[in-house]
Parts: C-alpha cells; sequence; structure tokens
C-alpha cells in the first residue's frame, strides 16, 4: 500500500525559509517520477515542483523558480521542498504525490499524479 507522509510545515515571516519532507512507503520510490502541489483556500490545486525519478531533472512553477529546490534520497526513500524567501502568497496546503508509472514527469498536472499524502500547512505573514 503505497504511502506519502509530509513533514515540516509551520508558521514563518515573509523572506523566511522551511524545508518539507515527504517519506514515501509501499512501492519502489526510485521508479517514479515526484511532485509537489499546493492548494490554498478557495483555490485549484497547483503544481509546485517536479522530480524525475533518478533525480536528475527538476521542473518548478514559475512562481516558485528560484525560491524553491525540489530534492529526492533515493536510498531513504524521501522527497525534500526547501522553501527560501518565502511570500504570503505560498501560504496554503502542500502534498507531495506519486506519478502514474507512465506520466510526462515536467506537466506538473495534478491528473498525472496518482497518490498523494495527507498535506502539511505552510503559513507565511507578512
Amino acid at each position: 500500500q503505497v504511502q506519502l507522509v509530509e513533514s515540516g510545515g509551520g508558521s514563518v515571516q515573509a523572506g523566511g525559509s522551511l524545508r518539507l519532507s515527504c517519506a514515501a512507503s509501499g512501492y519502489v520510490y526510485s521508479f517514479y517520477c515526484m511532485g509537489w502541489f499546493r492548494q490554498a483556500p478557495g483555490q485549484e490545486r497547483e503544481g509546485v515542483a517536479a522530480i524525475t525519478a533518478g533525480g536528475g531533472s527538476t521542473y518548478y512553477a514559475d512562481s516558485v523558480k528560484g525560491r524553491f529546490t525540489i530534492s529526492r534520497d533515493n536510498a531513504k526513500n524521501t522527497l525534500y521542498l526547501q522553501m527560501n524567501s518565502l511570500k504570503p502568497e505560498d501560504t496554503a496546503v502542500y502534498y507531495c504525490a506519486r506519478a502514474y508509472a507512465t506520466s510526462s514527469c515536467d506537466a506538473l498536472a495534478a491528473y498525472l499524479y496518482s497518490n498523494w499524502g495527507q498535506g502539511t500547512q505552510v503559513t507565511v505573514s507578512s
């Protein structure tokens, strides 16, 4: 059974940093593209970043380029999202997700992902 468990969310002031983690279990982690998504109240879920199975390629939404970094440790079955220079508009629930085996990793579209964590809240105050 696939399980994805996020941690590391919290409240920070604008300009601060947070590092999210996602522990994966129940499947061969190193075989799949992984992504981070976020959803603010009243808004649709949006793709933030994705990383290919081996970690060789990463993709970002324009809104976070240069501020967020996605990475993975396949030996630890863990996905990370380092978030720097946080802005109030980054406030949302952040989800990690596993893509379908045949999904393209560069599309950052929710329908390409089959499994989701429960989410972790990130709140950025001005």
